[in-house]
């Protein structure tokens, strides 16, 4: 047995335990993008004072452990905030793949009085979806559900006392199956078939959750298109739509639906994390030195703190930089290994590769959902822009560097986080989501021949 000090903490494990599984057990969540693979080189700590990869570390001897500086990611969540306790409260909850949000809500006004946010702790288990359903497959769902809990619990108490008996939540449909500590391994094998995706309502208490005395979710639509989506449709009142609209949601998987009063066509774009920073060489979220803009005047990071990495607006606007400046041709090569956005910060050629899947996914998806509807660019009326850094995101920059069609340029609106303020909504207004429900259709892009074709096409740069 060997020991292992942890913020002022001691306790002994057995010889060859892998260091990420320590911290696990002690509580301590630490991001691992790549599902604990050894790939993208983020979940290090500190060891005896050496940096480590705590997913390949293993204990051979006496060690202290120590965390280096991150902090919260930054959340927007576009909520005009009252400040003023009501007497007829509830919670709004979005849980998102990165980060949870949660927001009290007066039922009275339809106000929300405050938003508290932190990072979702079950990026210690993967980046993505993914990721997690497969360490749930690997490892079971109470790492997931627990740890999730424990966030949210903690959210709760830093409202203090303030006489609220329900909590209304949100999120991909994989988030909810672990919210509700409902095993999500079948969305990981073929036909990939969910345990519910209707709304559900717990004793909050059963689930672990203080504070509150009851639970309710928003129902999903599809395995890969959940209540999170269902929220932002009912936010933009698809009801009065009086043309086609789009709702792109970018995050860690990229969520599209294309919507008219009476019919939503969605599908869930194979993205990745790429928009998150997770599989790129400098990639980060949207912590204190992220570079979150890019013009040849340099870098803008979060806080104006010292650049530590890039997220995802940072992204896009290099990349277009690097487009303008033709330091890369329309095939993504760039002659230069790297390109240094910052001290300690580059971008490299294979960062380039990932954005163009990415871009190409949301892009190729965006396209397909209309061939099907058999609708052209002028048929849109406008595009509803939601995700974590949409409020920072230059659309101009998304455009050149084929993220969004340039027909989309005037036609953009950001909604910052859609799913949070569309369950606010619900909360308490009581909309019927049944309309969202009943007129929604599923397109798996998986088995559809034009997005195949679209997806190789608009790989390139044009």
């Amino acid at each position: 047995m060997h020991r292992v000090i942890l913020n002022n903490k001691e306790f002994l494990v057995s010889d060859g335990t892998v260091l990420s599984e320590v911290l696990t057990e002690q509580g301590f969540y630490v991001d691992h993008p790549c599902g604990r693979m050894g790939k993208c080189g983020k979940c290090t700590v500190l060891v005896n004072g050496k940096e480590e990869l705590s997913c390949l570390y293993k204990v051979k001897g006496d060690i202290e452990v120590s965390f280096l500086s991150k902090g919260d990611t930054f959340s927007f969540s576009g909520a005009q905030t009252t400040g003023i306790l009501s007497d007829n409260t509830c919670f709004a909850l979005d849980i998102g793949s990165t980060t949870l949000a949660l927001a009290l809500v007066s039922r009275d006004s339809g106000d929300i009085i405050d938003v508290k946010t932190c990072d979702n702790p079950q990026k210690a288990f993967g980046a993505d979806v993914i990721s997690r359903i497969d360490y749930c497959i690997k490892n079971g769902i109470t790492d997931l559900n627990s740890s999730l809990c424990v966030a949210i619990n903690s959210l709760i108490s830093q409202f203090g006392a303030t006489g609220a008996k329900k909590l209304y939540a949100s999120g991909n449909t994989t988030m909810l199956h672990t919210f509700f500590d409902v095993d999500c391994s079948s969305m990981g094998i073929a036909p990939y078939t969910p345990v519910f995706l209707e709304s559900k309502i717990a004793n909050a208490s059963s689930l672990g959750i203080n504070g509150v005395e009851t639970v309710v979710s928003l129902p999903s639509i599809a395995s890969f298109v959940g209540a999170d989506i269902v929220a932002g449709l009912n936010l933009v009142n698809m009801q009065k739509a009086e043309k086609h609209s789009l709702l792109i949601d970018l995050g860690t998987n990229a969520e599209i639906a294309l919507f008219s009063r009476d019919s939503v066509l969605c599908t869930a774009a194979a993205a990745g994390p790429c928009f998150e920073g997770a599989n790129i060489s400098c990639g980060m979220g949207a912590t204190p030195g992220a570079v979150y803009a890019y013009s040849p005047d340099g870098a803008k990071t979060i806080a104006d703190a010292k650049p530590k990495g890039i997220c995802g607006t940072g992204l896009i606007d290099v990349i277009a930089h690097l487009l303008r400046t033709e330091t890369i041709d329309e095939t993504g090569f760039m002659e230069d290994e790297v390109f240094e956005v910052a001290t300690t910060v580059i971008l490299t050629q294979h960062d380039i590769r990932q954005y163009q899947l990415a871009k190409s996914a949301v892009y190729s998806a965006t396209l397909t959902l209309m061939k099907i509807k058999n609708i052209g660019f002028g048929d849109i009326e406008n595009v509803y822009i939601s995700g974590g850094f949409s409020a920072e995101i230059n659309i101009n920059n998304a455009v050149i560097t084929g993220l969004l069609p340039a027909e989309f340029r005037d036609k953009c609106i950001p909604l910052n986080n859609s799913s949070l303020l569309g369950t606010a909504k619900y909360a308490t207004e009581s909309n019927n989501l049944s309309h969202i429900i009943n007129n929604a259709e599923y397109i798996d892009l998986s088995s559809n021949s034009d997005f195949s074709e679209l997806f190789v096409e608009n790989m390139m740069f044009n």
